[in-house]
């Protein structure tokens, strides 16, 4: 009780505390933006993002095609990493709005279309391309009924082409349906946790939040012929009659040369209950809820299996031997040491030198760098703190925790050298090669994407002063740090090994099937408790859609950590008991191998589920960046299986008494 009276006084100043700063603090929104309200009859500006498509994954710039200029002349958006190594080109448009005024205006007529801009227009409608429009940083929604069912898209397509048709049709006329809400400012009020944060507006605000709120942006387009004579002879926003979508083809805007295009656009403004903090919540609302579970269920099923089989070895066979040999007198180990067998024929060699240790131990200091930045990037975004509304944010946040993460791979890839060599010498070797390992392998890729992207002039090539950028980042911090790292690992204690090791290597028993083929094989159970999670994955990367369950997704990373745990030591105590003592790489790839089904799996979603995607260029971008995930993953389910095994290895033969 006396306790509990010392703490009230604790408690009340940190209660003063609070109530002072929410009444002393502007409104804010972690993360995402702030909120934006408008008064009535306010100017909103629009942006566009780079074409997009399914059919090749290639984007391009908005303003390459003969669309209307806004009156300023373009400008282009502030954009973070992320955005632009996604190949993001936000630059600003010439549709705007007044808050609140329902209308109808002509934006603008295009001079006769020439025979690049045709053959430009054709081909971009022929491969789907879709225009991605922002409104007070919502993506525009376009909705569509197939087969009788309600589909939801971002964005809307550059043309039209019926069926059995060689015309094709521009789409120049826009209906925007703006969803607003009322907000007027009331005292300290707590908007609310939506996907953009929380939110608190205090009474100092009341006046300058007091206004309208934009909680939705859908579009519907269509294609119409205009009298380009007629309209020519209207100013830019000039109002004009209503217009209606025609039905017959013979009204539609053709795209053929010596054509004149008239871009038009209406905008109505809806009342709508939706608060601001829910408005992400038509994007990304979550399908398949029960398909998620059944990967949850799947994988716990794997990991209950693996578990009795790693309870079997330590609790009835391992602990059993350990028992049996403990109990006898000094003479009857002597003689039991003549007639061992399984592993503990291999005590004197389980701990021998592996080939090309330096690698090894590069690739485990790059796992541990990999599986940090996904564990800690994937907690952050499931605790809601990568909102979809800061574009980028997510692979922002990956780069820089990865450059951050250097010393950690530093550290562990020279403890890990010390243990296997006995000293430190060499150790700024194996810190330059950790450094430059991964994100080695990752810029020969990108280069060879970046120059196949280049010939496309697409906006998905990072442009050369990116390159620098990346270059300077990983120089100057990733660089530095994982020396640094390396440096702290020759002063860490060394792991000394549990038994000597001996002059002369034991011959390992032959076998009816290679080892590699068990190793190989065991990469199935992890990529079991994966795939499901994967298919979503890839579908939000290559068709477009939110990906945005990564609650689900830190589960799945969890259950894959053990899995990959548990698959490694199975196979480790596998190999020592047929006394195979080369282990340190059988473990790293037991687990490591999971890396190969992702990779088939990505082929197998690009043959069947990416049937659309036409062209070279766009299936050696998606094997390329394939090929990266599969590295990486490759390193980090490694590194969790061989620091498993090695700890399951030094426990094993540590228990053993054998000179």
């Amino acid at each position: 009780m006396a306790v509990s009276k010392s703490r009230m006084p604790s408690i009340r100043w940190a209660l003063l505390f609070l109530v002072l700063f929410v009444h002393t603090c502007n409104g804010f929104y972690l993360p995402g933006s702030y909120m934006h309200t408008y008064s009535k009859e306010q100017n909103i500006t629009t942006k566009v993002n780079s074409l997009t498509s399914i059919e090749t994954e290639l984007p391009f710039s908005y303003y390459s095609l003969p669309y209307c200029k806004p009156p300023g002349g373009i400008k282009k958006m502030a954009e973070n990493l992320g955005e632009l190594l996604m190949g993001d080109e936000i630059e600003s448009s010439a549709y705007r709005f007044r808050m609140n005024v329902n209308e109808t205006v002509y934006l603008c007529t295009t001079n006769p279309l020439n025979e690049h801009e045709v053959k430009l227009l054709k081909q971009r409608t022929r491969d789907l391309y879709q225009v991605n429009m922002i409104l007070d940083n919502l993506p525009a929604m376009r909705y569509a009924y197939q087969n009788g069912v309600k589909i939801q898209w971002t964005g809307f397509p550059v043309g039209y082409t019926p069926p059995n048709s060689k015309d094709d049709y521009i789409i120049n006329h826009l209906k925007f349906r703006v969803l607003i809400h009322e907000y007027e400012g009331s005292g300290v009020q707590i908007i609310g946790t939506g996907e953009e944060g929380l939110g608190v507006v205090s009474e100092a605000d009341k006046k300058k939040a007091s206004g309208y709120e934009i909680v939705g942006f859908e579009v519907y387009p269509c294609s119409i012929k205009h009298d380009p004579d007629t309209m020519s002879k209207k100013a830019m926003y000039s109002p004009i009659a209503a217009v209606s979508c025609p039905t017959d083809l013979e009204k539609y805007q053709i795209i053929r040369e010596q054509e004149r295009v008239s871009f038009t656009y209406e905008v109505e403004f809806v009342t709508s209950d939706i608060r601001w903090p829910s408005r992400w919540d038509a994007y990304l609302k979550m399908e398949g809820a029960r398909v998620h579970w059944f990967s949850i269920l799947n994988s716990l099923m794997v990991i209950f299996f693996l578990a009795g089989i790693v309870f079997v070895i330590f609790l009835r066979t391992v602990r059993r031997d350990l028992t049996r040999y403990e109990e006898l007198d000094k003479e009857a180990q002597a003689q039991m040491n003549e007639e061992l067998s399984g592993w503990k024929l291999v005590v004197g060699d389980v701990f021998r030198e592996p080939d090309h240790s330096k690698l090894l131990c590069v690739m485990v200091g790059d796992g541990v760098q990999i599986t940090g930045m996904s564990v800690v990037t994937i907690v952050f975004a499931a605790f809601g703190f990568m909102s979809p509304a800061s574009r980028g944010n997510l692979l922002t946040g990956m780069i820089i925790l990865y450059l951050f993460l250097g010393i950690i791979a530093g550290y562990v890839a020279v403890r890990m050298w010390r243990t296997i060599k006995g000293t430190s010498e060499g150790w700024r070797s194996v810190s330059w090669f950790v450094a430059c390992f991964f994100p080695g392998i990752v810029f020969v890729i990108l280069t060879i994407l970046n120059f196949m992207l280049w010939g496309s002039n697409s906006t998905g090539a990072i442009p050369i002063s990116l390159y620098f950028v990346l270059f300077s980042l990983w120089f100057c911090i990733s660089v530095p740090l994982t020396l640094l790292g390396g440096f702290l690992g020759t002063r860490a204690e060394v792991i000394q090994y549990p038994v000597r090791t001996n002059q002369i290597p034991r011959e390992i028993p032959a076998r009816k099937y290679p080892s590699w083929l068990l190793v190989l094989g065991a990469g199935t159970l992890p990529f079991g408790t994966l795939f499901i999670e994967l298919f979503f994955i890839l579908s939000s990367i290559w068709l477009g859609r939110f990906y945005y369950v990564f609650g689900f997704l830190l589960i799945v990373l969890l259950l894959l950590v053990v899995v990959c745990a548990e698959v490694s030591v199975v196979l480790t105590y596998m190999h020592l008991c047929v006394e195979d003592w080369r282990w340190w790489w059988k473990a790293f790839f037991a687990s490591g191998s999971v890396a190969l089904y992702v990779f088939l799996y990505s082929i197998n979603y690009l043959v069947f589920d990416l049937q659309s995607l036409s062209g070279p260029v766009s299936a050696s971008l998606y094997l390329g960046y394939s090929l990266i995930m599969a590295t990486a993953i490759m390193l980090s389910t490694g590194t969790i299986g061989f620091l498993m095994s090695f700890y399951f290895v030094h426990y094993l033969f540590s228990s053993v008494k054998i000179d």
